[in-house]
């Protein structure tokens, strides 16, 4: 790839010919299967409109027009294939061609029939000249300065909307098409094309610069597409309600980011003795592809001034237009004659405060910041080009952004996979910095590659996710059980006055052996009523011994040794010491005189006694918690998978992942990104965070997202609109 920044000139040119037919197979190679991908969605199309309408018999035509072009697919294949391949022959040999063809133009009357065929065609031709208009801007340019080599400097664009519609028009000139039938057919080959076009686009641009074919000096761009670069959702129509609703709220943006930069961007100063006079220009607005020279001469330099901007050290934005200024006044645009415009200033803005965004909710950490850093620039480039970048969830820079994000976050390097996933992120980000300058695929390679790892990381989050869902969950059956086992020796001890040694027994034994059997067998079982049993005939035992009936109390005592000595081996008693405790009480028992009394046991523990919680251990009860209880009804609704946002002891913004709901208590579970566990606490301690400022719900999933809403929180609060 060409080291050479955007419309600098070059020293040296490829050869055109062979330029021009690498162009050639790459368009035929990419749009040459475009005819045969039509019909089976048009198909659909036509079956679904038929069942909603109930008029299968009306529909039969289309069908039967639609299975004619099936057969005969192959044959439009081949004609669009040679359609596009003469496109670019006629670019070589424009002038000879045009000439000869003018002379023996038919003159005649156009059918109906042909001339509403011909008005979809242009419609279709303006459509993709307003959905790529800035890249096909770019793509004249440069196929301007190759069409002055080949010797035709009037030549168009071979690919440009008005050929691919034309070449549509002249492969199906000869189908029938019902009137029903060829809307569907243009909106699907528009769809289609779409799938490819911002690719192809982004290649042949590449191509050409590569090859010493930059913008021709002082060519201006237009204004940027709606989702240029993108690939199509499977439905269209959804598609296009999306793309509105993402541009309006692009477009609201942009009116807050314009209100809030008109209080924050001082002029800049000019010199006393370049101050302007009666015959001074005013300073010009830089073009779009000076702009992208000036960013893409920068590219490759060091990130110090952006990770210094991103650790706090003043704004992004200010640290981007500075190293523009000055990578402008390197290529000779003087600063005190030129300056950004308003298009150029909001992209810039936009990703300053995206970075900024990201950085002031993630928990992003020093080796973090050296990855975004270099990706400052290479976001810029993508902004200056392409709003699809802040319209679509689906683009390919942004869903790097994700990724990257993903592997980075909270990420310490303590382990051998995490330092693996930081060393990873930083190559991706160095290969963008090296190799992005139009193409958009860089990114979407890039992204699959770290996607690769992370998938390997996430099912190791997985299993840490279970084994600490696991972990909390026998924490809260011991808890449950213990506070049973508590309750059940209290009403005992609280009947009947006993003796030490039964007391002790039943304390410090019996407890415990009622807790594993309700661990193990649940409080269903007979075991579990067997273990009740032993303690109620103890109480008894030790009020007979109490009248002074001995012989009773002997019998009695023989019959419970069995449960007595499985009870004590349960506890870890071994059969000499269970032996010993029993003698005990025996000789307790055989004394009617002792003294009983009535135990009082300390409250039950209300929480589980773990001590590896952090900073944002929660426990006990909500009783005294100042909460908001549609808050609280709100965090009941939460499900596992959602993300929120905590604050920590420290400050820290730490991403927070519901991963587990207890079915005993309905506690939740929250792990970072690591799978690590972060809190777990209930509803009612949950809306307690969220009145302390520690906690947000609501957040989007993806980071890319969540720094847009927070970009959007931002701008509002600062104009007012919040």
């Amino acid at each position: 790839m060409s080291g050479h920044p955007l419309g600098l000139g070059y020293a040296e040119r490829a050869n055109p010919a062979g330029v021009l037919e690498e162009m050639k197979r790459l368009a035929v190679e990419q749009l040459g299967g475009v005819p045969g991908a039509l019909y089976a969605p048009v198909g659909e199309a036509l079956d679904e409109a038929a069942r909603r309408s109930g008029l299968l018999q009306i529909r039969r035509g289309d069908h039967v027009a639609l299975l004619n072009l099936r057969q005969r697919n192959a044959g439009y294949v081949m004609r669009f294939r040679q359609l596009i391949a003469q496109g670019f022959d006629d670019f070589r040999a424009l002038p000879i061609r045009t000439r000869t063809a003018n002379q023996h133009l038919p003159l005649g009357l156009v059918e109906e029939r042909q001339l509403d065929f011909h008005y979809a065609g242009q419609k279709l031709a303006e459509s993709i000249g307003q959905r790529y208009s800035r890249q096909l801007e770019m793509l004249d340019g440069r196929l301007e300065a190759l069409s002055g080599e080949l010797g035709s400097p009037s030549a168009s664009n071979p690919i440009g909307a008005s050929r691919l519609a034309g070449a549509f028009l002249a492969t199906y000139h000869d189908a029938e098409l019902p009137e029903t039938l060829r809307p569907l057919l243009f909106r699907q080959y528009e769809h289609e094309l779409s799938r490819v076009l911002g690719d192809l686009y982004g290649r042949i641009n590449t191509l050409l610069a590569a090859a010493g074919y930059g913008l021709k000096p002082g060519a201006g761009l237009p204004a940027k597409p709606v989702d240029a670069n993108t690939p199509v959702p499977p439905a269209p129509v959804d598609a296009i309600s999306a793309d509105i609703d993402a541009m309006e709220r692009l477009g609201e943006l942009r009116g807050m980011l314009h209100s809030w930069r008109e209080g924050t961007i001082p002029a800049r100063p000019v010199p006393e003795d370049r101050a302007p006079g009666p015959h001074t220009a005013p300073r010009r607005d830089l073009r779009p592809a000076e702009v992208l020279s000036v960013t893409s001469l920068l590219q490759r330099d060091g990130p110090e001034p952006y990770a210094r901007a991103l650790a706090g050290a003043g704004s992004l934005a200010d640290a981007i237009r500075e190293q523009l200024t000055d990578g402008a006044r390197r290529l000779g645009l003087d600063p005190d004659q030129t300056q950004l415009g308003t298009e150029e200033n909001d992209a810039i803005d936009l990703v300053g405060l995206l970075f900024e965004s990201l950085f002031q909710t993630h928990a992003m950490l020093d080796r973090a910041r050296r990855v975004y850093a270099r990706l400052v620039l290479p976001y810029v480039k993508v902004a200056l080009t392409d709003d699809g970048l802040f319209v679509h969830r689906d683009h390919p820079a942004r869903r790097l952004f994700d990724v990257i994000t993903e592997a980075c976050e909270g990420n310490d390097g303590s382990t051998p996979q995490d330092r693996e996933l930081l060393e990873r992120a930083a190559g991706v980000a160095q290969r963008i910095v090296a190799d992005y300058n139009e193409d958009l695929e860089i990114f979407a390679l890039a992204s699959a590659e770290l996607e690769s790892l992370l998938e390997q990381q996430r099912k190791r989050v997985d299993v840490l996710e279970r084994r600490a869902s696991e972990a909390v969950y026998g924490k809260e059956r011991l808890l449950q059980a213990r506070l049973q086992a508590g309750a059940a020796l209290n009403q005992r001890l609280a009947r009947t006055p006993l003796t030490e040694a039964v007391s002790d027994f039943l304390i410090e034994h019996w407890q415990h052996h009622l807790v594993q059997t309700l661990l193990r067998d649940g409080r269903e079982s007979p075991k579990h009523a067997d273990v009740l049993a032993l303690a109620d005939a103890l109480v008894v035992v030790d009020s007979l011994a109490a009248q002074g009936r001995g012989a009773v109390v002997a019998d009695r005592l023989i019959a419970l040794q069995p449960a007595i000595t499985e009870c004590l081996v349960a506890c870890g008693l071994d059969e000499n010491a269970a032996n010993d405790w029993l003698a005990g009480v025996v000789r307790a028992l055989a004394q009617p005189d002792l003294p009983r009394t009535l135990r009082k046991l300390p409250p039950p523990v209300v929480a589980d006694d773990d001590a590896e919680q952090g900073p944002l251990r929660v426990v006990g009860g909500h009783a005294g918690m100042d909460f908001d209880a549609q808050v609280a009804e709100r965090m009941r609704l939460l499900a596992p998978g959602e993300w929120l946002r905590l604050l920590d002891a420290q400050g820290e913004h730490v991403a927070a992942k519901v991963a587990w709901i207890s079915p005993l208590s309905g506690r939740y579970l929250l792990v970072n990104r690591r799978g690590v566990r972060v809190l777990v606490a209930s509803a009612e301690q949950l809306a307690t965070l969220v009145a302390e400022g520690r906690l947000v719900a609501g957040t989007e999933q993806a980071p890319f997202d969540e720094a847009m809403r927070q970009m959007r929180a931002r701008l509002g609060r600062a104009v007012g609109q919040n």
